[in-house]
C-alpha cells in the first residue's frame, strides 16, 4: 500500500486534483489518491463521482501536459513554446500553435499563483506527511477552504503579484493517453480555437 503512495518524491504522497479561479480561489478539490496514480485515472474519477467535478456549460477548463483533450478540457499543444519566458523579448508566437499555448500559459498561471500561495501559507503541505492518510485529506481540503475565506476577506502577503510570477514561471511536461475519440474531436477544436486565434492577431496588425 504504501508502494502506491510513492510518486515523483522519495516519501509517501497524494495525487491531488483542483480546480482554480481567476481570483485563485480553489473551487474543487479531490484529494487522497495515490501519489503514483496517473493524473487521467485521478480526473476520471473527479468527472465521474454523483457530487464530483462539474464543469459549468459553455466553459473550457484549461489543464496542464499531462493530461490530454478531451470534452471541455484542454491542455496546451506538446512539443511546441509554452511558458511565458520562452515568449520573452521579440520571441513572439510564430504559429497558431505557439499563439494558442502562449495565451493558454499566461491564464494556467493562475494555478500555480494559488498552489504557491497555499504552501507559502501553510508550511505542513510543503513537508513529508507526518499524520494518518485521512487526517491529510482532511487537512489539505481544510487549508483551502481557508484560503479561499482569507482571500474574500482583505489583502494576502502570500500572494505572488502576476509580474513577479511571471519573472519565475515552474516548467512542466507530460503525457497521456485517454479516450481516442476524444482526443481527436477536442484536439481538432483546440486546432480551430489557435487557428482564429491566429486570425484575430493578424487582422489586428493589419
Amino acid at each position: 500500500m504504501v508502494d502506491k503512495f510513492r510518486g515523483r518524491k522519495s516519501y509517501p504522497s497524494q495525487n491531488v486534483l483542483a480546480v482554480v479561479d481567476f481570483d485563485l480561489r480553489f473551487t474543487y478539490v479531490l484529494a487522497g489518491w495515490e501519489g503514483s496514480a496517473h493524473d487521467s485515472l485521478v480526473l476520471k474519477d473527479a468527472l465521474t463521482r454523483p457530487t464530483g467535478l462539474k464543469i459549468p456549460e459553455g466553459k473550457i477548463f484549461l489543464a496542464d501536459a499531462r493530461y490530454a483533450a478531451r470534452p471541455w478540457i484542454l491542455p496546451p499543444y506538446h512539443g511546441v513554446r509554452y511558458h511565458l519566458n520562452e515568449f520573452a523579448g521579440s520571441r513572439d508566437p510564430t504559429t497558431p500553435q505557439e499563439l494558442f499555448n502562449h495565451r493558454h500559459s499566461s491564464l494556467r498561471t493562475t494555478v500555480e499563483r494559488a498552489f504557491a500561495a497555499l504552501k507559502s501559507r501553510f508550511k505542513i503541505l510543503s513537508q513529508r506527511p507526518f499524520i494518518p492518510l485521512k487526517s491529510q485529506i482532511k487537512v489539505l481540503v481544510s487549508y483551502c477552504a481557508l484560503h479561499n475565506w482569507i482571500l474574500e476577506n482583505g489583502p494576502d502577503e502570500y500572494v505572488v503579484d502576476e509580474a513577479t510570477w511571471y519573472a519565475n514561471l515552474p516548467r512542466s511536461s507530460g503525457s497521456v493517453r485517454d479516450r481516442e475519440a476524444d482526443i481527436r474531436e477536442w484536439a481538432s477544436k483546440r486546432d480551430l480555437l489557435a487557428q482564429q486565434m491566429w486570425k484575430d492577431k493578424e487582422s489586428a496588425q493589419k
